[in-house]
């Protein structure tokens, strides 16, 4: 069996189980739904959403990551513009060439693709882009906006419920997470939800994003302790630390829901490449109590790339 025919069969083997929420399967039906405003967009008119993608060295995993970005804004119908860089191009070179794309009316998102070489300040990169083209919400302005309630009077009322329609960018892996959650039919109002992890891009976004959806949030991480006393307590699980297989199938309780964010590669002579992907989760062992949860791969992962393309579509529609 192809690679292709086994990871087909995968993936309609998740779908099949009640218990799996297949990122595959959500992912497509999110790209149709995007797939389908860009073409009545464009019918209305010339405007189309436009990718800026930026590649800065030779990496295979990064030219494979830039790959699949840009076949999937083909087959949603977005214009994407690629612009690939030695791995010997100056930091300057590269925000000369964001403030460029941020003038573009052609562009509507511009990504810049990480890690970029030690020589250069990826943080001084992100901060060039305009905050309004910024889709993968790394922008510390649209980090910010995170953090703001909205409950003291003459603030912006956003409406959490439907991420769609934030008015800002909310970084991609994050996002995905929520929506697994709720085209999963999983209610956080009120329920306890662990994030593993701290990190700028997964942990602390992941974890206001679900407060806003009124849940009570706890972050545990490396300083942290009792870890799985906390874990086993939640209804809702989100592992995202890139520890292979930490979280043990007895830290979950009968219920909870299990969000694995992890991807983490160990040998296996068995296949083809030697290795195999596995999460941050125990995944056969937390199945067992879990009442939903996320495969790796084929969980998180696809969410990623579709929400990129929901920011572009959403900053097009906002310009």
């Amino acid at each position: 069996m192809s690679a292709l025919s086994t990871a087909a069969a995968q993936a309609a083997a998740q779908a099949a189980d009640p218990k799996v929420i297949s990122g595959t399967a959500i992912a497509k039906a999110i790209r149709l739904e995007i797939k389908a405003e860009v073409v009545a967009m464009a019918a209305a008119g010339p405007k189309v959403p436009g990718l800026a993608v930026i590649l800065v060295g030779s990496r295979p995993d990064s030219q494979s990551y830039v790959r699949m970005k840009k076949k999937a804004c083909a087959e949603a119908g977005i214009n994407s513009y690629g612009f690939d860089y030695p791995v010997t191009v100056t930091e300057a070179e590269l925000v000369a060439k964001v403030l460029e794309l941020n003038a573009d009316p052609l562009v509507h998102g511009i990504l810049v693709q990480l890690p970029v070489p030690p020589h250069i300040n990826e943080n001084n990169v992100i901060e060039a882009i305009a905050v309004e083209k910024d889709v993968d919400g790394l922008h510390p302005r649209n980090s910010a906006k995170l953090v703001n309630t909205g409950t003291h009077a003459g603030s912006e009322k956003v409406n959490w419920a439907d991420l769609s329609s934030v008015p800002f960018h909310i970084a991609c892996t994050p996002q995905g997470c929520i929506e697994l959650l709720d085209r999963s039919g999983v209610d956080l109002q009120g329920a306890n939800a662990v994030v593993i992890g701290r990190s700028n891009l997964v942990g602390l976004p992941v974890s206001l994003l679900l407060m806003h959806r009124n849940a009570t949030v706890t972050i545990v991480h490396s300083r942290s302790k009792n870890t799985d006393e906390i874990v086993r307590r939640a209804d809702v699980i989100v592992a995202a630390v890139g520890r292979t297989e930490m979280v043990k199938g007895d830290w979950i309780k009968e219920g909870a829901v299990v969000i694995d964010v992890g991807i983490n590669s160990v040998d296996d002579s068995t296949k083809k490449a030697g290795y195999r992907l596995v999460g941050d989760v125990d995944y056969n062992a937390a199945k067992v109590n879990a009442s939903k949860i996320t495969p790796v791969p084929g969980g998180v992962g696809p969410m990623t790339i579709a929400m990129l393309l929901r920011n572009t579509l959403n900053s097009c529609k906002r310009s």
